[in-house]
């Protein structure tokens, strides 16, 4: 395994503490799926539940550590230069239906920048996770964006709701955190959306990045409506041209 630092260790023991609930709660929600009653509010607490075990285990590992989260909002503590973002579960429509594609996402921002981030994906136990100046990986093989300069050879992903016709191939995943992770290790050529929560995409900024590929400026201090345009370089300029205005 690549040397990876004491915070992204430990950002990885409070995920793989957290995937246990999230794999069993998943299980359950299968049956659920036949009861008449409507299992909306089993999710709500395994994001609940999931978030408070993450929180827990990066809080005794960092106490003084700031945190902003998706079901809590912003906690400042002592150290307001370092602050987790966490998702529980990113795809959270996706958990509730069956659908095995949802992730947790936990990144690291140091004063303005993110210096780690991680992805996992419990049903397919697929860990992206990058750290900056050291790379991008998964499951800790090195991973690069996508090398093709063709937009008829490229499938991006997006979601939300398209205005008009796009002149390429594109899926709507239903986890913005997963989009950007397979944008990291070129299963996409890139990833457009707007709209978004900063947790959605803290961890998949610095993997995008770390992998090679190129994000607009995304400013961290902003939580919410932000937009994003991630892809490799070779592809950069003729997506942007395709979703002007997007």
């Amino acid at each position: 395994m690549n040397s990876i630092s004491a915070n992204l260790n430990l950002m990885i023991k409070a995920c793989e503490k957290a995937s246990k609930i999230l794999i069993r709660d998943f299980g359950e929600i299968e049956k659920l799926q036949v009861s008449k009653k409507g299992p909306s509010d089993f999710v709500t607490n395994s994001d609940l539940k999931t978030e408070k075990i993450i929180i827990d285990e990066l809080t005794k590992g960092r106490p003084e550590y700031s945190v902003i989260s998706e079901e809590n909002g912003v906690k400042n503590n002592n150290d307001k230069k370092n602050t987790w973002i966490i998702d529980p579960i990113d795809g959270t429509v996706n958990f509730l239906h069956g659908v095995p594609h949802f992730a947790t996402s936990i990144a690291l921002k140091h004063e303005n920048e993110i210096v780690s981030g991680l992805i996992f994906d419990p049903i397919k136990d697929e860990m992206f996770y990058a750290e900056k100046n050291n790379g991008a990986f998964l499951n800790n093989k090195r991973i690069k964006v996508s090398k093709k300069n063709n937009l008829r050879e490229c499938l991006f992903a997006t979601s939300g709701k398209i205005e008009r016709k796009m002149e390429f191939s594109y899926r709507k995943s239903g986890s913005a955190a997963l989009d950007m992770a397979y944008v990291a290790c070129g299963r996409y050529d890139g990833y457009f959306q707007k709209n978004l929560h900063l947790w959605d995409i803290a961890a998949g900024l610095i993997l995008v990045e770390e992998a090679g590929g190129m994000i607009n400026k995304i400013d961290l201090n902003d939580l919410n409506d932000l937009k994003i345009i991630a892809s490799s370089p070779d592809i950069k300029e003729k997506l942007t041209e395709k979703i002007s205005n997007f």
